[in-house]
């Protein structure tokens, strides 16, 4: 049987800067991406193009920052895709390397991410399940002090972009990948949960804010509906939204205290699950 051509629009990287500069996308801004390349077509040069494409369009002053997440260093008991034998945990926990931001590659976001994550000169954050990378002039401003006790709190990256005036930008993603909206389950009530991990001194656990991304869809549908700021367009074949992080933020630290309950946190992201509802064990559901 003959193989059927490609499908989806012809993406390079002038094409996809090109785009981003339209769609707004500024000379020396600060961008957090969250991205499908699938979503983009076909894509000559693959996630390399991407990364090209977006630095091109943030110019030599602009900043690329990206999650770099690895919901893998987790503690056995709360992976469910899959789950492993409760005979295995003991032996996972002792035997799990720790996180080394230099080796540890990220897992479930994509492979834009990884990419960054490997980019000459990219820098990335200290914490151990959730960090971030980034490539740029405030690559540093955004990425120090990310604490290890906070994976997406006022010591994260998160805090430093919303004081940066940074945008987010949705590329061919949905909201339920908007880290953003993390940053305000630190800031209304919110459960606290013992979080499981390998350290450099063997197991270890710590006290953290229980996150979960269930709902995020709903309540960026209902931010892009009631927010000007969100900008909507398209690269390639990807649809593509643009708004900025404190705007976000501010909207979902609104949307979260009046929708959400703490019945509404899944049992497994009360248990310590380290990253958001949609990741487990390190993929996606």
């Amino acid at each position: 049987m003959p193989i059927p051509p490609p499908t989806g629009p012809l993406v390079t990287r002038d094409t996809l800067a090109g785009q981003l500069r339209e769609l707004g996308v500024g000379s020396g801004e600060v961008l957090l991406v969250h991205s499908s390349l699938s979503s983009l077509g076909w894509v000559c040069g693959g996630s390399v193009a991407v990364v090209q494409g977006l630095l091109d369009a943030l110019g030599p002053d602009g900043t690329l920052v990206v999650p770099t997440q690895t919901g893998e260093l987790s503690d056995p008991a709360v992976w469910s895709n899959p789950p492993v034998p409760e005979e295995w945990w003991d032996t996972i926990r002792a035997t799990m390397p720790a996180y080394d931001p230099l080796v540890t590659p990220s897992r479930g976001v994509g492979v834009i991410p990884e990419t960054v994550r490997t980019w000459p000169g990219a820098l990335r954050s200290a914490h151990p399940q959730t960090s971030f990378a980034a490539i740029g002039p405030h690559a540093r401003d955004v990425l120090d002090g990310h604490a290890t006790d906070c994976r997406l709190g006022e010591h994260s990256p998160l805090a430093r972009l919303e004081a940066l005036h940074a945008r987010v930008l949705l590329l061919g993603a949905g909201y339920d990948t908007c880290t953003s909206f993390h940053l305000a389950e630190y800031r209304i009530p919110t459960p606290l949960v013992n979080v499981g991990r390998p350290g450099p001194d063997g197991w270890e656990v710590v006290t953290e804010v229980s996150i979960t991304s269930d709902r995020f869809d709903e309540l960026g549908y209902d931010f892009e509906r009631d927010q000007a700021v969100v900008v909507q367009g398209r690269v390639g074949g990807a649809d593509v939204r643009l708004f900025p992080v404190a705007d976000a933020v501010r909207y979902a630290q609104r949307w979260l205290a009046l929708h959400r309950s703490r019945d509404d946190i899944p049992k497994s992201a009360l248990g310590g699950d380290p990253a958001p509802a949609r990741l487990r064990h390190g993929r996606r559901t």
